[in-house]
């Protein structure tokens, strides 16, 4: 349950975050939106990674 508000929660954070920088949102023809899925991506294994080594 945490794990999943957690990600709703930076879900709206990079949500906010493109809006306000104008950045294009996943948009992978545009370099930036390839990146950003790439760092989403990043940040959500990351974050799952960190949870569990919490829980052990």
């Amino acid at each position: 349950m945490t794990s999943a508000l957690i990600g709703i929660v930076l879900g709206f954070l990079i949500g906010a975050g493109c809006r306000w920088f104008d950045l294009p949102l996943p948009a992978p023809p545009k370099i930036v939106g390839a990146l950003l899925v790439v760092f989403m991506t990043l940040g959500f294994i990351g974050t799952d990674y960190v949870l569990i080594g919490m829980a052990s």
